[in-house]
C-alpha cells in the first residue's frame, strides 16, 4: 500500500497564497518555490510516500501567456521535479537512514504531475472533456511537457484527473513513445467519465507502462464502484478523492460539504486501490489520518 500526497492548490491557499489566476499553483514555481518545497515536506511529514509535483497544471503557452520566455517556462516546468526531489533528499538526509527511506523501511517516491488539456484552459474543462480540439492538437500539446518532466528524473508520471477516453488514448501513445512508467486516474462522477463515458471502457485502455490505473478528483462516494471496475484491468488501482466540496468554475471556488474519505479507503483498498491518497481541498492533516488508518487495515 502506497499513501498519495494531497492537494497542492488548497495546502499553499491555507499558507496565504492567492491563486486565483490561470497558472494556479504553477506560478508559485516562479514566485516562491520554497512555499512549493513546505508543501511537499509537510505531506511527507504526514506520512505520504508519495509527492506529487505542482506541474498539473503548467505548460509552456500558460507561461508565455504571464510574460514567460520558453527557456523559463520549461525551467519553470522542470523544477517542479527538481523541488521534489530535493525535499525527498533532504528528509532522509535528515533521517540519517537509507537514501530516500522512510522510518520503518519504506522509500519516497516523487509523481510528475500531467493535468489534462482542459487544466491549462482555467475555465473548469477538466470536469467536461471534450474540448473541440483534435487527438493531433492533445498530442503537441501533451508530449513537449511529458519529455520536460521525464527529463528531470521523476520516479513516474502522474497522468491524473483526465475527463474522457480520447485523451486517454493520446497520453497513452505518448507515454508508450517515451517508455517511462506512469499511472493513470481519471477524473469521473458515478461510473462515468467527465465526458460520459462509462469508466468500463475507460479503464480498459493498457500499457506495459503504466504501473496502476484510476481515479482521482471526484467524490469520495464515487471512489468504491470505480476501485471495483479499475480492478478488472487487472493492474493495481491508484484512488485520490476530493474531500466531496465541488467546484464552481463560474465563481472560481469550492462549495457544498466534504466527506471522511478517511472512513472509507480500507474498503478501497480491499477492492484493489493500492495507491490511495487525496486530491482537491485534502491536506496534510487529512492525509496523517488516511496514513494512520490504512497502517492499521
Amino acid at each position: 500500500m502506497e499513501i498519495l500526497d494531497g492537494g497542492m492548490s488548497n495546502a499553499l491557499e491555507d499558507r496565504g497564497h492567492d491563486l486565483s489566476d490561470a497558472l494556479w499553483s504553477a506560478r508559485l514555481l516562479k514566485d516562491a518555490p520554497e512555499e512549493i518545497a513546505a508543501v511537499h515536506r509537510a505531506y511527507y511529514e504526514a506520512g505520504a510516500t508519495f509527492a506529487t509535483t505542482a506541474s498539473y497544471q503548467a505548460s509552456v503557452d500558460g507561461f508565455a501567456k504571464a510574460g514567460v520566455s520558453r527557456a523559463e517556462a520549461e525551467r519553470l516546468i522542470t523544477s517542479s521535479v527538481t523541488i521534489a526531489r530535493q525535499v525527498r533528499d533532504e528528509l532522509a538526509d535528515a533521517e540519517r537512514g537509507d537514501d530516500e527511506v522512510v522510518p520503518g523501511g519504506r522509500r519516497r517516491f516523487v509523481a510528475a504531475s500531467v493535468g489534462p488539456y482542459g487544466a491549462v484552459l482555467a475555465d473548469g474543462s477538466e470536469y467536461r472533456g471534450r474540448y473541440g480540439v483534435s487527438k493531433a492538437f492533445l498530442r503537441d500539446f501533451h508530449r513537449p511537457r511529458m519529455e520536460l518532466l521525464v527529463a528531470a528524473g521523476p520516479d513516474l508520471l502522474a497522468i491524473k484527473t483526465i475527463p474522457d477516453i480520447d485523451e486517454a488514448e493520446v497520453l497513452i501513445e505518448i507515454l508508450d513513445e517515451i517508455a517511462f512508467p506512469a499511472w493513470l486516474s481519471y477524473s469521473a462522477a458515478g461510473t462515468l467519465t467527465r465526458a460520459g463515458q462509462p469508466l468500463e471502457a475507460a479503464f480498459a485502455v493498457d500499457s506495459n507502462n503504466l504501473v496502476a490505473i484510476g481515479i482521482n478528483c471526484c467524490a469520495p462516494e464515487d471512489v468504491q464502484q470505480a476501485v471495483e471496475l479499475a480492478a478488472r484491468n487487472g493492474k493495481p488501482v491508484v484512488a485520490y478523492s476530493n474531500s466531496g466540496e465541488g467546484w464552481d468554475a463560474g465563481g472560481r471556488r469550492w462549495t457544498g460539504n466534504t466527506s471522511d474519505a478517511t472512513s472509507l479507503a480500507p474498503a478501497w483498498a480491499a477492492a484493489g486501490a493500492h495507491y490511495i491518497g487525496g486530491c482537491c481541498r485534502v491536506g496534510p492533516t487529512d492525509i496523517h489520518a488516511l496514513a494512520q488508518t490504512l497502517s492499521t487495515t
